[in-house]
C-alpha cells in the first residue's frame, strides 16, 4: 500500500512537513507549488530532502487554467507547462495535477479539450514525465470526474491520465460506482479527503472544512471501493485543506492521516476482497463490551480524599495489591483503583507528576485483547508497557488521549484472573461504606482541546466497533464547548463522550489548563433506581451538586411534569431529560481537584442521549462553586 499526502494538508515549515510525514509511515508526498515557492531551497535540494527521509515525490501540483483556453492564453499556458516540467525532472516527480479550467475566457467542448491534453501529453512525453486530470467541483466547462474521464479518453495518450479526487465527487453527490468503468491503468493517483456534510458554495466547503477520511460525513469508504474495484494499484494520497489544521501539530496531523489511510483500506479490503491493492493485514474492528475499570492516580498524602468521595458514593475498599500500593474499590460491576505507587519507573507516578490527581487509565473488556492491541498498534497506537513483577500479568495497552493508557482485557485466565490473582481481599468490617445500587460505567466523559478531537474520535472509531452521535454544542458562559460521543455498536454496551473546549474560560478550558492537559473529567456511574440511591447518598454524606431552582420551574412547564415529581427532583438535586424513546437522570457531584466530578445517571426505556440540554445549568452549578481566581489551593 502506496501513501502519500500533500504537503499543503498539515502546518509547519516546508522541511518540518517532511519529517512528520515521513515519520508518520507515508512513503510519498505530494508537493503542493506554493510550499516549494516559499521554501528557499532548489528543486534539486527539495528532492535530495524527501529521498532523505525515505518519501517518494508522487506529485507536483496543481497547474491551473490549462485546456480550452483561446489564444494567446493557450500558446501561455503550454509555455508554462513546458516551464513546470523542468522543474519535475530536478524534483524527480513524473506526475503533475492539472486541475479543470475555471477561467471566465476558457472555452467549452469535451474534443477541444481533449485535443489540448493530447497536445500536452506529446510535451509531457519528450519531458519523461505524465499529466493527470482533474474534474474541480466548481470547474467551469469540467466539474465531474465522468466529464473529464472522457477527456481523458479523447486525448488517447499515454502520457494523460486521470487524477481523482473524493470530495470534488462525494461533494456533488455524483455515484462513486461510475469510476469502475474507469480502467485502473489510466487513474494516475487518487487523492482522498473527507468533510462535515454542509450546505455552502463548494470552493469555500473544499478549501476551509475538508478532513481525514473516517473524520467527516462523506461515504468515503464507497469512493475508496469503486476505485479498487478499478485494479488500480497507484499511490492513496491526501489532499486535505483545513483552518484547524493549519495551526495544528504537523506530527499529529501525519499520524491522523496515515491512520486514516490504513483504517479506510481496512474496510474496502473487507468489502472488496479481491482488490489489486495491497491493504495491512489486522484484525476487524474490536467490540468494546464494556469498562472494566478506571484507574486514578495520586499521591499518598492525597488519597484520603478521593477516597472519602468514594465512599460517599457507596464504594468500599475491597482489596489490595500484592506488590504494589495499589488500592480496589468496587460497587456493582464497577472498579476504582488508586494508585500511589511512587516508584519513579511508574507512569502512574510520572502522570501524578504533570497532572496531580487524574483518572489516568482505565480498561476495556473486549472479546480477545491480543487482537485489540494488534488492531491498535497496526493503525498506529503507541503500544504500552511497563515492567512486570513475579505473578503479574502482562495487560495489553496502548497510550490514549492525553497520554493516557488504555487496557485491553478478556476472558483468558491470565487477564480475568487479574482481581483474584494480584489482589489480596481487605478485611472490610471497619469500613461502613455500603453500597448505593450503582451497578456499572454508564460512560467515560474525556475532555480535549477542540482541535484534538478529530484525532481521537478517529483514534477510537478506527480501533472500536462504533459509531459517532451527532456532534451536539453545549454552551458555557466562557464560551463554546462542542461535545460528541462514540458508542459500541451493535449495543452500546461501551460509551465514551468527547469535549472539545476552545477557551480556558469555560468550564472544560479551566480543567485542560490547571489539570495540564487532556484527561477523562468524569465517569458517569449508572443504578437502575435513582430516588433510592440518592437517600442511599446522602446518608452516606455525598454532597449533589445543588441545582437552581429556576432550573426545576422551568422543567416542570416543558415537560408538563406532575409537582410532586417535580418535587421530588429538586430535593434529590437530580436533572431530567427525556425523548420519544425514554427518560434520562442525572445526579452530579461536586467538583474534586482540578474539575473532576462523578454522574449518576439512570436510563429509562431506550434513550439514547446523554443528558445535553442539562449541561449549560449542570457547569452553572460548578462555576457557583470554582475557586475564585486567584484564591490558593487549600
Amino acid at each position: 500500500m502506496k501513501t502519500s499526502i500533500a504537503t499543503v494538508s498539515i502546518s509547519g515549515e516546508f522541511p518540518e512537513k517532511l519529517a512528520a510525514i515521513a515519520k508518520a509511515g507515508f512513503t510519498g508526498v505530494e508537493i503542493f507549488e506554493n510550499d516549494f515557492l516559499t521554501y528557499d531551497a532548489s528543486p534539486r535540494e527539495v528532492a535530495q530532502m524527501a529521498a532523505d527521509h525515505g518519501l517518494d515525490i508522487t506529485l507536483f501540483q496543481p497547474f491551473r487554467d490549462f485546456e480550452g483556453m483561446p489564444e494567446p492564453h493557450r500558446a501561455r499556458a503550454f509555455d508554462r507547462a513546458q516551464r513546470k516540467f523542468d522543474i519535475m525532472g530536478e524534483l524527480g516527480t513524473d506526475l503533475i495535477l492539472i486541475c479543470s479550467n475555471v477561467s471566465p475566457i476558457s472555452l467549452g467542448g469535451i474534443d477541444r479539450a481533449a485535443a489540448d491534453f493530447h497536445e500536452l501529453g506529446d510535451l509531457a512525453a519528450r519531458h519523461g514525465v505524465r499529466v493527470g486530470y482533474e474534474a474541480l467541483a466548481w470547474g467551469r466547462h469540467v466539474s465531474d470526474h465522468r466529464d473529464a474521464w472522457e477527456v481523458v479518453r479523447r486525448a488517447d495518450h499515454a502520457n494523460v491520465g486521470i487524477i481523482l479526487d473524493s470530495f470534488h465527487t462525494l461533494s456533488r453527490k455524483i455515484d462513486p460506482n461510475s469510476i469502475r468503468s474507469i480502467p485502473g491503468d489510466k487513474i494516475f493517483i487518487v487523492q482522498l479527503a473527507d468533510a462535515p456534510l454542509f450546505d455552502m458554495d463548494l470552493l469555500y466547503w473544499s478549501r476551509h472544512f475538508r478532513n481525514m477520511p473516517g473524520e467527516g460525513d462523506l461515504p468515503v469508504v464507497d469512493f475508496m471501493r469503486a476505485v479498487a474495484a478499478t485494479g488500480y494499484t497507484g499511490p492513496l494520497s491526501l489532499e486535505i485543506f483545513n483552518d484547524q489544521f493549519r495551526g495544528g501539530s504537523a506530527r499529529a496531523l501525519a499520524e491522523d492521516g496515515h491512520r486514516s489511510l490504513v483504517y479506510i483500506m481496512d474496510q474496502v479490503r473487507r468489502l472488496e476482497p479481491d482488490i489489486a491493492i495491497t491493504a495491512p493485514d489486522m484484525p476487524d474492528r474490536i467490540h468494546a463490551q464494556g469498562v472494566e475499570f478506571v484507574e486514578f492516580t495520586t499521591a499518598a498524602e492525597d488519597k484520603d480524599d478521593l477516597a472519602a468521595l468514594l465512599s460517599t458514593l457507596g464504594f468500599s475498599r475491597s482489596a489490595r495489591h500484592r506488590n504494589r500500593d495499589v488500592d480496589l474499590y468496587t460497587q456493582g460491576d464497577i472498579r476504582i483503583v488508586i494508585n500511589t505507587d511512587t516508584d519513579s519507573d511508574s507512569f502512574a507516578s510520572a502522570s501524578y507528576s504533570v497532572h496531580g490527581t487524574n483518572a489516568y487509565a482505565f480498561g476495556i473488556k473486549v472479546e480477545n485483547a491480543a487482537d485489540a492491541l494488534k488492531r491498535a498498534a497496526a493503525l498506529g497506537a503507541p503500544t504500552f508497557a511497563e515492567p512486570r513483577q513475579p505473578g503479574e500479568a502482562a495487560v495489553p495497552a496502548i497510550q490514549g488521549v492525553g497520554n493516557g493508557v488504555v487496557y485491553f482485557l478478556d476472558d483468558t485466565p491470565a487477564l480475568s484472573g487479574i482481581w483474584d490473582n494480584e489482589f489480596v481481599a481487605v478485611d472490610t468490617k471497619s469500613d461502613t461504606a455500603a453500597s448505593a445500587g450503582l451497578t456499572r460505567i454508564d460512560h467515560l466523559a474525556q475532555t480535549t482541546r477542540y482541535d484534538e478531537m478529530l484525532t481521537w474520535l478517529l483514534f477510537y472509531t478506527s480501533i472500536f466497533s462504533t459509531r459517532r452521535t451527532p456532534m451536539v454544542d453545549v454552551v458555557d458562559p466562557g464560551g463554546l464547548v462542542r461535545s460528541q460521543a462514540i458508542e459500541s455498536v451493535p449495543e452500546p454496551a461501551f460509551r465514551l463522550t468527547m469535549n472539545g473546549a476552545d477557551s480556558r474560560k469555560t468550564f472544560a478550558g479551566k480543567f485542560l489548563a490547571e489539570g495540564f492537559g487532556t484527561s477523562i473529567q468524569h465517569i458517569a456511574l449508572a443504578t437502575n433506581d435513582i430516588f433510592t440511591t440518592a437517600k442511599q447518598l446522602e446518608a452516606r454524606g455525598f454532597q449533589a451538586l445543588p441545582i437552581s431552582r429556576n432550573y426545576y420551574d422551568d422543567l416542570e412547564a416543558r415537560f408538563g411534569l406532575e409537582p410532586e415529581f417535580s418535587d421530588a427532583l429538586r430535593a434529590a438535586s437530580i436533572l431530567y431529560d427525556r425523548d420519544d424513546n425514554g427518560e434520562y437522570f442525572q445526579i452530579y457531584s461536586r467538583t474534586f481537584g482540578e474539575g473532576f466530578f462523578f454522574e449518576i445517571v439512570e436510563r429509562r426505556g431506550a434513550y439514547a442521549g446523554y443528558g445535553a440540554m442539562n449541561a449549560p445549568f449542570r457547569i452553572a452549578a460548578q462555576r457557583r462553586l470554582l475557586r475564585p481566581e486567584g484564591m490558593p489551593k487549600s
